[in-house]
């Protein structure tokens, strides 16, 4: 018996409501260790108002590393990173405002950029942008940040953005 594919509409409806959603977040940094963010809008599929790295649901048949240099040009334009870093994974699990409950698990990438690559693509969902020093970040951040990423991952970002910077890979 063959199985129905489900829309793309349907599965971003359900993706970390129904099931368990697999993000890819990507933190962007350039030669001289700042990071990219953008501030969600209202038009995003939450956290609205909070800033962000970039990131994108893996869709089927595509590896994790895949699925974050598709998101990774969606949604800011950049075709050919500099270098990429996998960091880890981490669960989020929140409630959204109408109460539901959602578990994404997410595997983010350090990217080094060139910062002249970057550019909105999806210009909807983002109300602002800009470079930022991992130690003064803008607010309010996605709720995974102070949470989840800044604990688990500061870390490690730090060396490898120190690493990668001063060797000008």
């Amino acid at each position: 018996m063959a199985l129905r594919k489900l829309s793309s509409a349907t599965l971003r409806k359900h993706k970390g409501a129904s099931f368990t959603g697999i993000t890819t977040p990507f933190i962007c940094y350039d030669d001289a260790g700042m990071i990219f963010m953008s501030k969600r809008s209202s038009k995003a599929r939450d956290e609205h108002g909070r800033w962000d790295c970039g990131a994108g649901g893996l869709k089927h048949g595509q590896s994790v590393k895949e699925s974050m240099l598709r998101e990774l040009r969606e949604e800011y334009g950049v075709a050919e990173p500099i270098d990429v870093d996998y960091l880890g994974y981490f669960d989020v699990f929140r409630t959204l405002p109408d109460g539901t409950q959602t578990h994404w698990l997410a595997m983010p990438f350090a990217v080094h950029v060139n910062r002249t690559d970057i550019r909105i693509m999806e210009p909807d969902m983002v109300d602002d942008s800009g470079w930022f020093n991992l130690n003064n970040l803008p607010e309010p951040l996605h709720s995974a940040w102070p949470r989840l990423f800044l604990p688990n991952f500061n870390k490690r970002l730090n060396i490898i953005i120190r690493r990668r910077t001063a060797s000008g890979v």
